[in-house]
């Protein structure tokens, strides 16, 4: 029997590329498909906190085991910002591409070399009774322009440097092999099997 769990998202983005990793050892159900319509506050001031936050509500609300993943942007040049506030860097209501032109503004002029950033991931895991961190970070820069059409987020202008493409140029089968979501859930999947 396949085992279920939830996954604490209903971005389908990162619902699909999680699935595609799970491929049919795990039923990776989504918070629409238990229910759950919550608009769950992100109120913590790091990636872990989030997580847990986001993990821990599906548990008590719901009684789900679950997962829970939250992800930051640190760019070098802008001392590690958006960081936490990645996905509402232009503020409230904000879509992904006012957050990357936000992030494009702030570093127009900026040098090459100076455009480093990484991207890590945090996945919280409740399964049992026990909380669980994994983690996941992948280095590369950010590009002037955007690149590609695949990914969401800052993925056409966040440059991988194992592949010295922008995540938008990727498949999603070469992203997850290196994205810092898909090492913090090939962390998370080895745990569970």
């Amino acid at each position: 029997m396949t085992k279920e769990i939830v996954f604490a998202t209903n971005n389908p983005h990162k619902l699909s590329e999680v699935r595609a990793m799970a491929g049919d050892r795990l039923r990776i159900l989504s918070l629409s498909e238990i229910g759950c319509h919550d608009d769950i506050p992100e109120t913590a001031d790091t990636l872990e906190g989030n997580a847990l936050i986001k993990a821990r509500w599906v548990k008590e609300k719901y009684g789900y085991d679950c997962f829970a993943d939250d992800t930051g942007l640190m760019v070098d040049a802008l001392d590690g910002a958006p960081g936490v506030y990645s996905a509402r860097y232009a503020g409230p209501g904000c879509t992904p591409d006012d957050n990357i032109d936000r992030l494009l503004r702030e570093l127009d002029g900026v040098e090459p070399e100076r455009r480093t950033a990484r991207f890590r991931t945090v996945v919280a895991l409740i399964l049992d009774g026990r909380e669980q961190l994994f983690e996941g970070s992948v280095e590369g820069s950010i590009d002037t322009c955007r690149h590609g059409r695949s990914g969401f987020g800052y993925d056409p202008v966040f440059v991988a440097a194992e592949s010295g493409m922008s995540f938008a140029e990727m498949t999603s089968e070469a992203k997850n092999a290196i994205s810092h979501r898909g090492r913090a859930v090939k962390a998370l999947f080895s745990y569970l099997h």
